[in-house]
């Protein structure tokens, strides 16, 4: 597309790691790691009670990167996330159609295990 203007497709996180991440290599050799995180929050009905939502977020690194956080991170870490979304399509044997969308991480850093309650 001729002169289109930029977009901005950019994801900031902050969560738990469900299970250590998962390292491959693609067929050329390349690293790509992938884990998924969870991220809550609260919040209080009309009626007083409480709620907790949890949201599952699907995390790939590639390069370097992904050998780092297969190396250091593990199962109920907190980390912060940055990157791009990103959605995937394939066919599967019997010919229906899969979509998977995830977070393209460039930035993986670990934080500390302690909770501020605003």
């Amino acid at each position: 597309m001729k002169d289109m203007p930029k977009g901005l497709n950019k994801v900031l996180l902050i969560g738990w790691l469900d299970s250590d991440p998962e390292l491959r290599y693609t067929p050329g050799g390349r690293p790509v790691a992938s884990f998924s995180i969870g991220t809550s929050r609260t919040w209080s009905s009309g009626e007083g009670d409480m709620h907790e939502e949890t949201e599952w977020f699907n995390i790939v690194v590639w390069g370097s990167l992904a050998e780092a956080c297969n190396k250091n991170l593990t199962e109920g870490q907190q980390v912060y996330v940055e990157g791009r979304l990103q959605t995937r399509s394939w066919e599967d044997g019997q010919g229906r159609k899969h979509f998977r969308t995830e977070v393209v991480a460039h930035d993986v850093v670990p934080l500390t295990d302690y909770y501020v309650d605003y």
